[in-house]
Order: C-alpha cells, then structure tokens, then sequence
C-alpha cells in the first residue's frame, strides 16, 4: 500500500526534481569533458607544419605555457550554463510552491488545539444550544396553538430530543467545572463530547426548519401569514389585560410582604409592557406588509412580534407564579415552625447526653481495647453507612459539644452564603450531608432561626418563601433529615428558585453566558431528582450569575425598545436595525429570516 505521505506529494514535484538533477549532471559532464579535451591531445602525433623560423619562434612563446584561453572558455560557458539552468529550475520550483492550491504534505499528528481555545468554543456551542432550544420552544407554542398536538408532535418530538441532548451537554460541562476527569487527555474528550452533544441539538431541529416553514405557510402565500398573525394578535390582546392586572398584584404584594419578598420580579412588570409596545409594533407592520402582498418581510416582522408576545407572557407569568407562591408559604410557616419545634423535640430526647458523649469511647479507643496485645488479632471494622464510611463525632476542645462534620459544615456554608463568581460545592453525601438521622449542628442555632421567624411573623410584613427556607435549612442542619410539612416547604421554595432564574435567564438570554445556565440545568436536574435543597441553592447561584453577566453587558435589565429586544433574544442582534428575529431551528436555520 502507498504510504499517506508518499501520496500526498504532487507527481509534478517528482518530476521537476528529476528533470532539475538531469540538468545539473548534463552540465557537469559537459564542463568536464571540455576540461579534460587539451590533456587528451597534448600528446597527439600530428605532424608539425614547417614555418619559418621567425614564425616559429613567435609561436614557440605561447605553447610554452600549456593550454590556451581558447581552451578554456568553452568549459566555462558550459559550467555557468549548467549552474544557471539548476539555479532556474529552482526558482521556479520555489514560485510554484508558493502559489500551488493543491495540498501538499499532510501531518498524520494534527495540531492539539489548546484547553482555553477548547473551553471557549464549549462554552460558545452551549450558549448558542441553550438559545436555538428556547426560540425553537416559543415558536413551537404558537404553531401548536393553531394546528394542534397531533400535527405538530414532530417538531415536538425533535424539540424533546434537542432538549435531551442540550441537558447532557450542560452535565458533562458541570462535571468538568468540578475537575472530572482529572487526567488531561479526558478532560480533552470531555469537551469535545460537550461540543458534540451541542450539534447532535442543532441538527435535531434543523432537520424540521423546514417542515414547519411548510406548515405554517408564512412565506408561501398571504392567508398563512394572515392566520399566524390572528393567533399572535389574540395572545397580545389576553397578555394586555393580564399586564394590567399584574400591576395591581405586585401593588399589593409589596404592601403586604417584605421588599425581599418581590425583588426576584422588580421590573418585570415594566419590561413587559415595553415587550407589548414592541410586538404591537411589529404586527402591525406585519399585516401591512400581508396587505401588499409582501409575506417575507410579513414573515420577518410576525416572528419578531411573537418573540416579544412570548417573552412578555413569561414575565407576566412571572409575577402571577410568586404571588401564587408567596400565598401558599404564607399558610405553610405556622405548621412549618411547629413542625419544625416537634422535629428538634424529638431528636433532642433520641440524642445522647454532654455526659454520654464524653463517656463514649471513640472509634480509635474502640479499636485499641478490641486489639488484643497476646492474641494480634484485627480489629473490628468500623461501621459503614451508605454514604460511605461513617463520620466519627468529635467533642469540640472548648463547648463540649459535638462538632459538625467537615462535609455537613462546608455544605451548610455553602447553602447559606454561596459565592457569586465560584460555583457552591456538590454535597459529598446524601440530601441530608451527615448520615441520617445524625444530628449536624448546635441546637441552639436551630432554636435561635425558629424564634427569630416567630418574631417576623407576628412584627409585621416579611418574606414568607425566605421565612420557609431558613426554617428547613435549620431543622436539616440539626437533624439531618426533613419529612411532613418541611418536605413540602422545601419543595415549594426550590421551585420557587428554580422557575424564577429560568424566567430571567429566558428574557436576558442575549446577555447571560454558558456558567448561569449551566448552574440553572443543574438546578432542574437537581429538582427532578428530589433534591430539593441543594436545588434551591444552585437556582440561586444561576440566578446572581445571570445578574452579573447582565450587567457586564451594560445594562440592568431594563433596557428598552430596540436594546431590550436585542436584550432578550427577540432579535439576533446581526445589524444595527436589531438583525433577524429567531426562527425554530438550530444553529444552521435559525436566522433563515434575513432580508
């Protein structure tokens, strides 16, 4: 078989190197034999014409030295041709490679492109999943408000597909934040698997762009168009009325709770109306351009006012959701603080004595009094639990009091005040951090959150999602575990966390980056897995992450008009005039719309 390198260099390079080498050795035999011609007739046995004597002797002179010039200019010439014609065939051969398009030697080892470049390109493939996956999702929702489930259950099946692969995508990425794999060449392929799973979503929905483009019709002819614009007009006009509702519940929510317990939604209520102003604008143009019979800049500016009709319905949604929830948790506190009293009752009255754990031996004693020194034999394994091995409590040096496990302590940190620009840590162990049913923290800290919201309860307005938070985060510090009405509460306030960062990463999402939504897919992993506390934290973590990147962007959420569809992805942001708007697709079709 022909080797990859030998067939990948050019037959016209073979062949001017042979030519170029029969020009130089022509060259040296020529010069040469010239050279070697007055030795070969120095003794020829010609006779000597006869002369006169004075003819002779002026002759005599020159044949005395040797060779003529003559003789010798002709091997000269013949040499500077010879290194001229090879001096020629390599200047050509030199512009030849130069300016040739035909590949030449190809590296068996292609260059390894370095982790940042490799991260980057990660990080942009994810971004860019996550917003063909939303934009594919809203238009999907007016589609099958017009035709119905069954005719579009392909789109639905691929958007599914997409959002599988996006999810997988975002857990791979995760991992590799939190250093796994350690072994570089891994970590390599990590990215690359996160890269890949991106393009497997964009391929899924670009394969039904144009499906969908031939269901609805938009640009094939005017009633088409005419009835996407009667279901967009329809929800613009429902989104109105609720708009002006939503302004009057917030009103009331921030009279009767605490200022925190409406600042997840401060604004929403103004970018909403400015999301109305901007689809009205854009489907009144829309059916303009219908009227005249010009549907693709119809097309252009219908998905751009439905765009905006979907995003101003996800922050209405907004308010109506919290103060939904805020009610619930306002009915749940009071059973949730007794709840709370009778769940550290009882792990107090199971709970050993200050004297008892003094008096307990510890595992390294326990070991050393069942070694025998005369027998040798081992000693007794400790206890495992399903965790891992079981923690062993140590008194503190200077309370007395149990110490709280270096995973449970680190955990509880981390759930109270996790940092802005470093992801919380992962719990080593269960939902609970210690080992179930093993006490994790001082009683009197537990004691101390519950009396501190008994006092808000009754002094007046607070935030009764916060109220419910401190209190199961209490109760599971100490008892390491929850059941009843604190299930329930730490469920209602992770959801909470949850679909409030999902809302504002879905109507900022020009400006939040890879690290906020990757921590908000964790969050809903988290959620769907029952985890609920450490979902909350994660949830809260995407959310001050996407508030950063929002900033960094240059505004505070707040932007307007133009800017502000920019902003939340109801425009590409390609042109000055705002660019195309998004289209159901991936990567390859969502910005089809382009005029």
């Amino acid at each position: 078989m022909t080797s990859s390198l030998i067939r990948g260099r050019p037959r016209r390079a073979t062949a001017h190197i042979r030519v170029r080498v029969a020009h130089a050795v022509l060259g040296a035999l020529v010069g040469a034999g010239w050279l070697v011609l007055p030795v070969m007739t120095v003794h020829a046995g010609d006779p000597v014409p006869v002369a006169p004597v004075g003819t002779v002797a002026s002759a005599a002179a020159p044949q005395q030295g040797g060779t003529s010039t003559a003789d010798l200019v002709l091997p000269l010439v013949a040499g500077v041709a010879a290194v001229a014609l090879a001096g020629y065939g390599y200047l050509r051969r030199t512009r030849r490679a130069r300016t040739r398009t035909t590949p030449g030697i190809v590296s068996t080892h292609p260059p390894v492109p370095a982790p940042a470049d490799s991260e980057r390109q990660a990080r942009a493939a994810l971004r860019l999943a996550d917003d063909c996956v939303r934009t594919s999702r809203e238009e999907l929702s007016f589609v099958r408000e017009r035709f119905g489930e069954q005719r579009t259950e392909p789109f639905t099946h691929a958007l599914r597909a997409a959002e599988t692969e996006l999810s997988a995508a975002f857990a791979i990425w995760r991992r590799y934040e939190e250093g796994v794999p350690e072994e570089a060449g891994a970590r390599r392929q990590a990215l690359v698997g996160v890269i890949g799973r991106c393009a497997e979503a964009g391929r899924r929905l670009d394969a039904e762009a144009e499906a969908l483009d031939r269901l609805r019709g938009l640009t094939g002819d005017e009633e088409g168009v005419r009835a996407a614009l009667g279901v967009a007009e329809e929800r613009f006009r429902e989104l109105a009325a609720r708009t002006t509702a939503a302004q009057r519940t917030l009103t009331a929510l921030r009279e009767r709770y605490a200022h925190s317990a409406t600042g997840s939604v401060t604004g929403y209520v103004e970018l909403a109306k400015d999301r109305l102003v901007f689809a009205g604008a854009r489907l009144n143009e829309a059916r303009q351009a219908a009227d005249v019979g010009e549907t693709r800049r119809a097309a252009w500016q219908l998905r751009a006012g439905e765009g905006a009709v979907a995003q101003a319905g996800l922050l209405v949604d907004g308010v109506e959701r919290l103060a939904d929830q805020l009610r619930e948790a306002a009915g749940l506190v009071p059973a949730a603080l007794t709840g709370a009293e009778s769940k550290l009752a009882t792990a107090r009255r199971t709970s050993p004595t200050r004297d008892e754990r003094e008096a307990r031996p510890t595992t390294a004693q326990r070991a050393t009094d069942q070694t025998s020194p005369t027998s040798g034999e081992p000693p007794a394994r400790p206890p495992r639990t399903e965790g891992g091995p079981a923690t062993a409590r140590r008194a503190s040096p200077t309370t007395g009091e149990p110490e709280t496990p270096p995973a449970t302590a680190q955990r509880a940190t981390d759930q109270t005040s996790p940092t802005s620009g470093e992801p919380p840590a992962r719990p080593a162990q269960a939902e609970g951090g210690a080992a179930a049913g093993e006490p994790g923290g001082r009683p009197d800290h537990a004691d101390g959150v519950l009396a501190a919201v008994r006092e808000e309860l009754t002094g007046g307005a607070y935030d009764p999602l916060d109220a419910l938070r401190r209190i199961t985060r209490a109760v599971e510090r100490q008892t390491g575990a929850r059941s009843g009405v604190l299930d329930t509460a730490a469920l209602l306030v992770a959801r909470s966390s949850v679909a409030g960062a999902e809302e504002f990463v879905g109507v900022h999402r020009g400006a939040v980056g890879a690290e906020a939504r990757a921590r908000l897919a964790e969050a809903v992993r988290e959620l769907g897995a029952g985890n609920v506390g450490w979902a909350d934290v994660v949830a809260g973590e995407a959310r001050r992450l996407a508030d950063r990147d929002v900033r960094t962007h240059g505004t505070e959420g707040d932007a307007a008009g133009l800017a502000g569809a920019v902003l939340g992805g109801v425009l590409l942001g390609e042109d000055p005039d705002g660019g195309p708007p998004p289209a159901f697709g991936g990567p390859g079709t969502r910005s089809r719309l382009h005029t």
